[in-house]
């Protein structure tokens, strides 16, 4: 009998716990929501700011280790990698992006891999903002960014690590450019041929029909409209983010209710809703570049972007090339994220197919393994002063070719 009493006191037990775990949670959900989201707490330092763009450093962290999810521990690395790593979010997302969570933090986890970090924060465009194009971002605004990641860190060479339209702006800054000091670039789930499958390249082809009709038949453009009304509010940039997946956009709901109890799981789904709700405008001038020279001539595949009177081609760069695209990716498929492979002059090339969707391959709870931490050890040898690079880069590819097969024997379709 002892034993069956025992039992039923600890059941009584955790219900009555659960039972407040929920309760608490549940308050704190409802009323208290803002002491839920932990995101952007990793300290950084504003280096330079102008209208509306800023660029940020995040000096290695003061402890020994960081923790990442599951408790996983990655120790510091206080030797500093020569050459300086600058993220590039995308335009119409928080920079949030790249520190969601102190154990979901891009930033402070390159930071603690030995890198110096810098990221360019794009801002919050307003309609005063909606004349700005893709030639104001990638051109100017990035020269403007990576001219002071260059006085701050003392390195002309520099890496740059963009995800989805931070690696699109990548590839045209150094197409309008050819800046020769751009040693390392990685994309990420960056859209390049609107024609390579998936809902983008569906609904850029879709569009592209008649568009080309009016072309022919009239003297419309697009460009002759002023960007004023096509200026994108933010709440439009969340609902096509979430109409991308309306089941799941319902069902994380759901997840939350059957999990209110746990109280990791409520802060994260409360830091993850806050992202996606807070959504950015997209400036007008930006949209209409992009429909015309990407939806409709899809420029980006053919290699040579002309935007407003300047060129950006990317047939000229020469920057070691690391390239992701996410497998189950609706947004950006990696038919399309695949096209830069074959446009750029780079002898250094690499792309992968990684785990997750448009966000989850950069923020998902697998991109640790299967994408940040390959960066990393590919970037590590390509960071080096050239006297250490070329013993550390042999080893490096042999790595690189052992994890490929690894890979290719678990997914013979990779």
């Amino acid at each position: 009998m002892k034993p069956l009493f025992k039992r039923g006191l600890d059941a009584a037990q955790f219900v009555r716990d659960r039972g407040f775990a929920i309760a608490d949670n549940a308050f704190d959900w409802l009323f208290l929501r803002e002491t839920l989201v932990k995101s952007g707490l990793t300290y950084y330092e504003t280096i330079f700011e102008s209208d509306p763009m800023s660029l940020r450093y995040y000096p290695p962290p003061e402890e020994s280790y960081i923790e990442l999810a599951g408790h996983e521990r990655v120790y510091v690395e206080h030797n500093r990698l020569p050459v300086p790593l600058v993220l590039v979010p995308p335009l119409g997302v928080t920079t949030e992006s790249f520190d969601l969570m102190p154990q979901r933090s891009l930033a402070r986890y390159m930071a603690a891999r030995g890198f110096h970090v810098y990221l360019i924060d794009w801002g919050k465009p307003e309609k005063r903002h909606a004349n700005l194009g893709l030639q104001d971002y990638a051109q100017h605004m990035f020269g403007d960014a990576l001219r002071e990641v260059r006085q701050h860190s003392g390195s002309q060479d520099v890496s740059l690590m963009g995800w989805c339209m931070g690696g699109l702006l990548s590839l045209l800054y150094s197409g309008f450019t050819h800046d020769p000091h751009v040693r390392n670039m990685v994309t990420i789930a960056s859209p390049i041929d609107m024609r390579g499958g998936g809902m983008v390249a569906q609904a850029s082809t879709i569009f592209s029909v008649p568009a080309k009709v009016v072309r022919k038949l009239s003297s419309f453009r697009l460009h002759n409209i002023s960007p004023k009304f096509l200026h994108s509010p933010g709440w439009m940039t969340t609902l096509s983010f979430k109409l991308t997946d309306p089941i799941g956009s319902i069902t994380t709901y759901w997840d939350l209710v059957t999990k209110l109890w746990d109280r990791e799981f409520v802060t994260g789904h409360s830091t993850t809703s806050d992202y996606l709700n807070n959504m950015l405008d997209y400036p007008g001038g930006v949209i209409q570049d992009m429909m015309v020279k990407m939806a409709v001539d899809n420029q980006m595949a053919k290699g040579r972007v002309e935007v407003r009177g300047a060129v950006a081609d990317l047939s000229q760069i020469t920057a070691n090339m690391l390239v992701f695209a996410g497998k189950t990716d609706v947004l950006v498929s990696p038919g399309i994220a695949r096209g830069i492979i074959n446009i750029v002059a780079s002898k250094d090339k690499q792309f992968h197919i990684a785990p997750g969707g448009h966000m989850g391959v950069i923020l998902g709870s697998s991109a640790v393994k299967s994408v940040w931490e390959p960066v990393v050890n590919w970037l590590n040898p390509r960071s080096q002063n050239d006297a250490a690079k070329e013993d550390d880069l042999s080893s490096a590819e042999a790595l690189n070719r052992q994890a490929r097969h690894r890979r290719i024997a678990e997914d013979p379709t990779l």
